[in-house]
């Protein structure tokens, strides 16, 4: 198998320029990634955008937790900005935070689909 690295050093300078006077501080979309790196974060993210808003009990039926365990994952999201809640009497609903995390979410989900399905096409 080829090594994936340049096999002589040459830096394109112009282009290094240009995209180091372009990159924005990504600090906040690296803590973003990283709220929805945990897989049962992930799992709950997926189901808002299956259904609108979930409590806190049907999430943890679903990831198959502790209802303790679930709002503390709950919260993290909602800390990072990927969910929101509400009171409806006696219990907290949760939603997604916009468009934009549901888009993130979905996207990843059907990217992830094809690069398996691409897996098992490769031949050797």
């Amino acid at each position: 198998m080829p090594k994936e690295v340049c096999e002589v050093t040459l830096v394109h300078e112009e282009a290094v320029i240009k995209v180091q006077n372009q990159m924005p501080d990504l600090s906040g979309v690296a803590k973003f990634l990283k709220a929805l790196s945990d897989e049962t974060r992930l799992k709950i993210a997926f189901a808002l955008t299956v259904e609108d808003e979930l409590c806190v009990c049907d999430v943890a039926s679903i990831i198959g937790s502790s209802v303790a365990t679930a709002s503390h994952h709950l919260r993290y999201l909602k800390e990072n900005n990927l969910a929101r809640s509400y009171r409806k009497g006696k219990q907290i609903y949760y939603s997604l935070a916009d468009e934009h995390v549901y888009q993130i979410v979905t996207i990843a989900y059907e990217h992830a689909k094809e690069g398996k399905a691409n897996d098992s096409n490769d031949t050797i």
